[in-house]
């Protein structure tokens, strides 16, 4: 008789305080996610870009932020981090000047994120910037 299992899927969800230790929780968490879940091989890509969404929601907004990392059945793993300011980072709208002053964060999860991007859900309600790793898909 053959058995049925579930794939490997499973969330973490996390709400951090407008607090400039936030980003340090976060990585703490994906930290302690993915080694417990047997995923090191994606934990660096996944804990410097979590860390910099998170620190992005922190200097740019004066509420909360929620990070929630899920693990798909193709083995991609999803990170999204809400915050309360509404607008999408214009490097995630097209491509940033050069000679910015910011958005090297964001910079980083254009290189190092299979596939990335946001949702403005609107004015009171913020914005969710999303990245994945893993599954073999190409960053766009």
């Amino acid at each position: 008789m053959d058995t049925v299992s579930p794939p490997d899927t499973w969330t973490y969800a996390l709400r951090l305080p407008h607090d400039p230790r936030a980003a340090r929780v976060a990585r703490m968490t994906v930290r302690a996610a993915l080694t417990g879940h047997g995923k090191g091989e994606h934990l660096h890509a996944v804990e410097l870009l979590a860390s910099e969404l998170v620190t992005n929601a922190y200097l740019h907004t004066d509420g909360p932020a929620s990070l929630r990392l899920t693990a798909l059945a193709d083995g991609r793993l999803r990170v999204g981090v809400w915050d309360s300011h509404p607008h999408i980072p214009a490097l995630l709208r097209g491509p940033a000047p050069v000679d910015a002053e910011g958005g090297r964060g964001l910079r980083l999860v254009q290189e190092y994120a299979d596939c990335w991007g946001g949702w403005a859900m609107g004015e009171g309600t913020g914005k969710l910037l999303w990245f994945e790793v893993g599954g073999g898909g190409g960053a766009g």
